[in-house]
């Protein structure tokens, strides 16, 4: 074991003089590989700051009946039993929310309650929501998208409702558009993966060249191919590793000036939304992937580079 340590010690301080004997060549290298990097942990922070905002909302689809205004309050209350009728194959929770009701919510949470004041009569219908169970939607048919799209058009018939909305349709398109730029996300980070594998090969490839003479001359000595391409391997993780924290400091550094931007405009809606950067857990298995990345272009080109001089 200390044999081992002896050997690994002495590999990582070789690795060490390698870097500070051509200093300038390892930090463009750096940050050749940072930039490469620096893509997708930029989309990694935006997913992963969107994602509970996305996961609150509610995915069982919803259906707002708005009835006429003229329809008086015993008649649309009376309604309720027309709207079980149709859902009895559709199991859904009705929910009747009078224009008083509406009225209030609207003055209380859009401040223009002076506004609404001077308009006198109460201008909102009384209104029913029907939430679907969200379960029936995934594993039968009752509840499909097509089967409530199709309870929405025969309500709409109805002389007593005025409009009929679909209201989680736009949390299906955004649970589908962060699908969508999961995926792309994930090939973005295998292609730039495969930059970062090229740049780590060819920058250990020049070093290999340029020690050239010096690994013959070991070599001779009875050196053995894992003594000499050990101190490469190091380099190549010390690479991955600079790289991943310089990525991480340019997506942290670039976060300042856009959340200026999106205070302003959250701010507009009553939020507080703003990007943060990675947590530990997170930052800490980027930095073990690069290191991993810069290790595997160094195995493979220390190997086909040592296999040449053989």
């Amino acid at each position: 074991m200390k044999t081992w340590l002896r050997q690994h010690a002495a590999a990582s301080v070789d690795a060490a003089k390698q870097i500070l004997s051509a200093p300038g060549n390892f930090f463009f290298n750096v940050l050749v590989t940072a930039f490469a990097l620096s893509l997708p942990i930029a989309g990694l922070t935006l997913i992963e700051n969107v994602r509970p905002i996305s996961s609150q909302l509610s995915i069982a689809p919803e259906l707002s009946l708005f009835l006429k205004t003229d329809l008086s309050r015993s008649n649309a209350t009376a309604f309720a039993d027309t709207i079980k009728k149709l859902i009895k194959t559709t199991p859904a929770k009705v929910v009747f929310i009078p224009r008083e009701t509406a009225l209030a919510a609207l003055q209380n949470s859009s401040g223009l309650g002076d506004v609404l004041t001077t308009l006198g009569d109460n201008p909102l219908p009384d209104a029913y929501v029907l939430s679907f169970e969200e379960h029936f939607e995934l594993t039968t048919q009752q509840s499909s998208p097509e089967k409530i799209e199709a309870l929405a058009a025969q309500l709409q018939k109805l002389p007593e409702v005025d409009h009929v909305q679909i209201d989680s349709n736009w949390i299906k398109r955004l649970a589908a558009l962060m699908h969508l730029a999961q995926f792309v996300l994930a090939a973005l980070a295998i292609a730039l993966s495969v930059v970062v594998i090229t740049v780590v090969f060819n920058a250990t490839r020049l070093q290999v060249l340029s020690h050239r003479a010096e690994i013959v001359v070991i070599r001779l000595l009875g050196a053995t191919s894992q003594y000499i391409r050990r101190p490469y391997y190091y380099t190549g993780a010390l690479l991955g590793l600079a790289a991943g924290l310089t990525a991480l400091a340019i997506v942290a550094a670039a976060l300042q000036p856009m959340n200026q931007a999106i205070v302003e405009f959250a701010s507009l809606y009553g939020s507080e939304f703003h990007l943060t950067p990675l947590n530990l857990t997170f930052s800490v298995y980027l930095l073990v992937s690069s290191a991993l990345l810069g290790l595997f272009g160094a195995f493979l080109s220390v190997r086909h580079q040592v296999k040449q001089l053989n």
